[in-house]
């Protein structure tokens, strides 16, 4: 009887079956049929609940125990935010010329003095290299250390938020992604032995879309997708705002492309060979990308056949937080062909997407999107944009910025991404300089105005 009672338990098979079928049921099914049960969306609900409640517990603790430490970061994100640090708008030729009447002056250094004060104070392009500042407090471990102890039940709230995302979240999220990455290598060599034809490209395009939706899956990410009738088309070229390597997974789940970029080592590099078996990418090695004109040369070709997958390109070169998008390059708008702009936009509030790869490694940005509540993103496909006539690559350029910026609701930047690792060019140091006696030539004043 006993034995028969046992028979009756769970034991560590049934539960390992249970577990399988569960995994197969809620997230493989979803990914490979493109249905959505309604759990993340569920899921964020209830985050943005409880979000809430812990801003009004954060602005309630703070009155009642009026926090100094608190009082003085408001202080100081109000006197950064509130326009203390006026910046006049006006221009150099305005400002100098209206001023002085183009006359060279030494106190012009002033101007110069000033700008460059400005500049250090509150450094509009470097501060688009660090996270995004939030509002309130996301309950994020990593964020915001002073409100911790608010309250007691914001503390009791955030301990249990830290065993969620630590010991439950964390674990599943891992092994899923060791599953995404084991089905894309293992599925993209079974299907690179078909000969070519339109069964290996559709079964190419299945794998690295059901991947794709398991990678985004793996951060508990929930997608919204806007104007799916802009979808890039075959032969042309999608251009997109640059946030976080994420930003190629997230456009994945909803088609598939042909990847501009540097062939990589270790584990980028195992990812990119494996999806090199099944479809055709556009990669070079560090020497090729310096040639531009190599760059140029088989973009071109590649969108020349109207058969191959759009080409999926970042202008910006690099990963900007989110707030603003910053100078992109012409070289993606010299080849020619439809240009289809994507604008893709994160909510800071569930986890931070931004990458900054100056700061943390590849490793360490994995692990925090591993702990983080959530991705959340929109994406709204635009409709396709060409050249027009007498129109050059760089002003092309920017009205496609113009357009993905105005969309995302991001600020228009002029600047160029490089300065994220790079010092400003000397080239544009010699234009200010050849701008500014460009005013005084004009105004007839060299040898004939006050020189001290």
């Amino acid at each position: 009887m006993e034995e028969n009672r046992e028979g009756y338990g769970l034991t560590d098979g049934k539960i390992l079956f249970i577990c399988l079928i569960l995994f197969v049921l809620l997230v493989l099914l979803p990914s490979v049929f493109r249905v959505s049960l309604g759990i993340s969306h569920c899921y964020v609900k209830i985050l943005i609940k409880m979000l809430e409640w812990a801003t009004l517990q954060t602005e309630e603790g703070v009155k009642k125990q009026k926090a100094l430490a608190l009082e003085n970061l408001i202080s100081t994100d109000s006197f950064l935010h509130a326009g203390i640090i006026q910046r006049e708008e006006t221009s150099m030729e305005e400002e100098i010329a209206g001023r002085h009447q183009g006359c060279f002056n030494l106190a012009d250094v002033m101007y110069f003095s000033k700008r460059g004060c400005e500049a250090v104070a509150e450094d509009e392009v470097t501060r688009r290299f660090s996270s995004e500042e939030l509002v309130s407090w996301n309950l994020l471990s990593r964020t915001n250390a002073n409100l911790h102890h608010v309250s007691w039940q914001l503390s009791v709230v955030w301990v249990a938020g830290i065993l969620i995302r630590y010991c439950l979240l964390m674990p599943f999220r891992i092994c899923l992604a060791v599953f995404s990455i084991l089905l894309l290598v293992l599925a993209t060599t079974v299907v690179g032995q078909f000969p070519n034809g339109r069964v290996k490209c559709w079964l190419s395009n299945q794998v690295q879309m059901i991947c794709a939706r398991l990678g985004v899956r793996c951060v508990s990410g929930l997608i919204r997708f806007h104007n799916r009738e802009n979808r890039p088309q075959e032969g042309g070229i999608c251009v997109a705002n640059h946030t976080s390597p994420l930003d190629v997974l997230i456009l994945a789940t909803d088609g598939c492309y042909s990847l501009v970029g540097q062939a990589h080592g270790g584990f980028l590099g195992l990812i990119q060979k494996s999806c090199m078996q099944t479809s055709r990418h556009v990669l070079f090695d560090r020497s090729e990308m310096k040639d531009r004109h190599l760059v140029r040369k088989k973009i071109r070709e590649h969108i020349a056949d109207k058969a191959k997958l759009p080409i999926l390109i970042f202008p910006e070169g690099t990963c900007i937080n989110n707030t603003s998008v910053m100078m992109f390059k012409k070289g993606s708008f010299e080849v020619g062909g439809t240009i289809h702009p994507v604008a893709i936009k994160y909510d800071p509030r569930f986890g931070d997407a931004f990458w900054n790869s100056t700061k943390y490694s590849m490793m360490t940005y994995i692990f925090n999107l591993m702990t983080s509540w959530a991705i959340v993103c929109n994406v709204w496909y635009l409709p396709p944009m060409v050249k027009e006539e007498e129109e050059d690559a760089v002003h092309f350029a920017n009205r496609v910025k113009a357009v993905i910026a105005a969309r995302g609701g991001m600020s228009v930047l002029p600047w160029d991404g490089g300065l994220k690792r790079k010092k400003v060019k000397e080239s544009f140091k010699e234009e200010q300089q050849k701008k500014y006696c460009q005013i005084v030539i004009e105004n007839g004043s060299v040898g004939n105005g006050n020189v001290y």
